[in-house]
């Protein structure tokens, strides 16, 4: 599973990185790949290309706050998370998206 998200939260600094590192470590145990964007209080790091977004079955979105410049993600399976369930319940998220992806 090719996977791609974008992490924000209201203040922009540690819960965005904390959430961006349970993703990448829960996908990457799983034998999955993902490429986290990180949104932060120091702008957009790690950006999502057109092509990142093309090849990925998901798109996860943490909904604490907007994300920036989500139009690009039109047309993809779209997956809005909680920042606090992206850091908790990483593992959990990793075995939904499984089960969707053998539908």
């Amino acid at each position: 599973m090719n996977v791609v998200a974008a992490t924000a939260c209201p203040s922009g600094v540690a819960h965005t990185y904390m959430s961006a590192e349970a993703l990448e470590r829960a996908f990457k145990k799983a034998g999955h790949t993902i490429k986290v964007e990180t949104q932060g209080s120091i702008g957009i790091e790690n950006q999502l290309t057109a092509e990142d977004i093309a090849n990925a079955d998901f798109v996860i979105l943490t909904k604490d706050m907007g994300i920036k410049n989500e139009e690009r993600f039109a047309g993809k399976k779209i997956v809005r998370i909680f920042i606090g369930d992206a850091i908790k319940k990483a593992d959990a998220i990793v075995k939904k998206l499984e089960s969707h992806l053998e539908k």
